[in-house]
């Protein structure tokens, strides 16, 4: 797996004459837009809230990490899986490095005939053993999950 990692530099497409967008190219040939929040304070050092903040990139990777593995989960077991949505929230340290300290998942799962302990276990599986993005954050943060299965 590769990704880089590019500043933006002054770019015209930001409209700021001291961006602060990083344009991320992974291996399989996407691209990914990251900008820093603006700063009142010292507008050279912040960004112009085009796109989402890395750290809200890792958030989103790790929701997204263990939404795939709970999906694939279900349908491995031959469960009639229709979708799959996780919310997070987190709190991060309010000192550098600013790590995650507490995240919160809730999973609304959606199918037919779908078991309260089988979506249970999915979710479980992958937080114990499947999704490597929310087992490394779980080395500074506490992550609980919460879910509930709706029937169609």
């Amino acid at each position: 797996m590769e990704c880089t990692v590019s500043w933006t530099g002054n770019s015209a497409t930001t409209g700021s004459p001291s961006s602060m967008s990083f344009l991320a190219k992974t291996g399989s040939g996407h691209t990914l837009l990251m900008d820093g929040a603006p700063d009142a304070d010292k507008p050279e050092n912040g960004g112009a809230n085009l796109a989402p903040r890395p750290m809200e990139t890792v958030l989103a990777g790790a929701g997204g990490c263990t939404a795939y593995d709970v999906v694939l989960i279900l349908k491995r077991g031959r469960q009639d899986v229709r979708s799959c949505s996780v919310k997070l929230d987190a709190e991060r340290a309010p000192t550098d490095p600013k790590v995650f300290t507490k995240i919160h998942m809730h999973f609304v799962v959606t199918g037919r005939g779908l078991a309260v302990g089988v979506v249970e276990r999915a979710i479980t599986m992958s937080h114990d053993k499947y999704c490597s993005a929310t087992i490394m954050l779980a080395k500074t943060a506490e992550i609980t999950t919460t879910f509930e299965v709706i029937e169609v």
